[in-house]
């Protein structure tokens, strides 16, 4: 091979370890970093600065045996040498050094990290928390969480939602100077805080998750792999605190939710509907998680949050082997609870759907109705869709097809509005 080409796949190998290695441990690396330095955007910047590094040597030198080692330990050096630039000579520089001398000695040892991998440490936990802290935009609080937890790329996040890659960057910079001026500490909430906290972390997850499961805009009517890595944090934040129901909870939705995947598109990526899924296509082996997943939520003996709901309804979906067979009469009880505990128009809404399966398409559409007087769903594209779908099942066509071109002009996604255009000429 000519050495032209022999350095292109150095650089290119590289570049692939560097980025997965980035995407597995850039939490407890930033974490690690921003325990020792004392700043969270110190701390990211600095990782960021031995990544730069990584590509430039790592193709000279070899991958690393231990590249999350290698990772942080440069970038401790990197604070010191800042730290001496500035002629800060203190304690921390001590603390650091303390750190590389024992990481040096391991050296030797391949599988030796600069954490336990087989302990979840708080450090990691504090991170999310920054990283959701309520100061931040929820804009600001997904990119964040994206970016230093899910270790995504500016490009990559900004792929996932449709948004130039620069309004990206823009929102992370801006995230974390508002930290720094909030001074918000590297901690886990005071125990009075904790909870609303904790439902901000959750909140950005199920966000994440939902968009990955209906594209709000764009060329695809799913996002996949925002719904997986959605689901990768769900699964990290559930060992972190794992007394929490409502963590469990939405670790459970979205799993039973995730298992339906491989049957919601056909091979042209088009959606597939409940009704026309192969429900053999769907991941039993999610399933089981899922229903484990909701059993520990209901086995710490609190009730079920609104998460945990959702994910009853998941269950009697995923459990059902057609659309006749599911159990409908407990959804609507399910979301008769939902509605009690989160009220909300959605709700009331999906509620309406469950309805029209358990006792006719006449009662929901009352209900609907009454959300359309209440305009509350104004402007949101499953509101008409839902109508739509009711006024056919009752024969009122010429008005169905109204509702699905209403909906189709409301939705953002290209397949949506395909398949809701369709599903209005059906009705010629």
């Amino acid at each position: 091979m000519p050495p032209a080409e022999r350095r292109a796949d150095l650089v290119e190998s590289a570049r692939r370890s560097v980025a997965a290695v980035w995407r597995i441990e850039s939490a407890r690396i930033v974490a690690t970093l921003t325990r020792t330095v004392g700043d969270f955007a110190l701390a990211e910047d600095l990782a960021q600065e031995a990544l730069a590094d990584a590509l430039a040597q790592w193709p000279e030198t070899g991958v690393p045996s231990n590249p999350g080692a290698w990772l942080t330990s440069v970038a401790k050096r990197k604070a010191i040498d800042g730290w001496r630039r500035r002629e800060r000579y203190d304690d921390r520089i001590a603390v650091i050094a303390r750190d590389l001398e024992a990481e040096e000695r391991r050296a030797t040892d391949e599988t030796d990290l600069p954490w336990d991998p087989d302990r979840i440490d708080d450090d990691v936990l504090r991170l999310v928390f920054v990283a959701c802290h309520p100061v931040l935009s929820r804009e600001a609080r997904v990119a964040l969480t994206l970016r230093v937890v899910g270790g995504l790329s500016s490009e990559e996040i900004a792929r996932a939602f449709l948004v130039p890659t620069s309004t990206v960057q823009q929102r992370i910079v801006r995230a974390k100077k508002t930290l720094g001026a909030a001074k918000v500490p590297f901690a886990v909430p005071a125990r009075e805080e904790f909870a609303e906290r904790l439902g901000a972390v959750l909140g950005v997850l199920y966000l994440v998750f939902n968009e990955g499961y209906s594209a709000s805009a764009g060329d695809d009517w799913m996002r996949p792999d925002l719904s997986r890595e959605a689901l990768r944090l769900g699964r990290i934040l559930a060992q972190l605190v794992p007394d929490e129901p409502e963590v469990h909870g939405l670790l459970a939705l979205m799993e039973l939710t995730a298992a339906r995947f491989p049957a919601r598109l056909d091979a042209a990526g088009d959606p597939v509907l409940l009704a026309d899924q192969d429900r053999r296509r769907w991941d039993r082996a999610a399933i089981v998680r899922g229903r484990a997943a909701l059993a520990r939520a209901d086995d710490l003996g609190r009730g079920r949050g609104a998460y945990a709901l959702q994910a009853g309804i998941a269950e009697c979906h995923d459990l059902a082997a057609s659309v006749d067979d599911t159990d409908w009469d407990r959804i609507v009880v399910l979301y008769e609870a939902l509605g009690r505990l989160a009220p909300s128009p959605v709700v009331e809404l999906n509620r309406a759907a469950a309805v029209a399966m358990a006792d006719g398409p006449a009662e929901a559409l009352e209900i609907v109705d009454g959300l359309v007087a209440g305009g509350a769903l104004a402007g949101y594209r499953f509101l008409p869709a839902t109508r739509a779908e009711l006024l056919s099942r009752l024969g009122r066509t010429d008005e169905a097809r109204a509702e699905f071109e209403a909906a189709a002009r409301l939705t953002g996604n290209d397949r949506e509005r395909r398949l809701l255009l369709e599903r209005a000429a059906e009705l010629e």
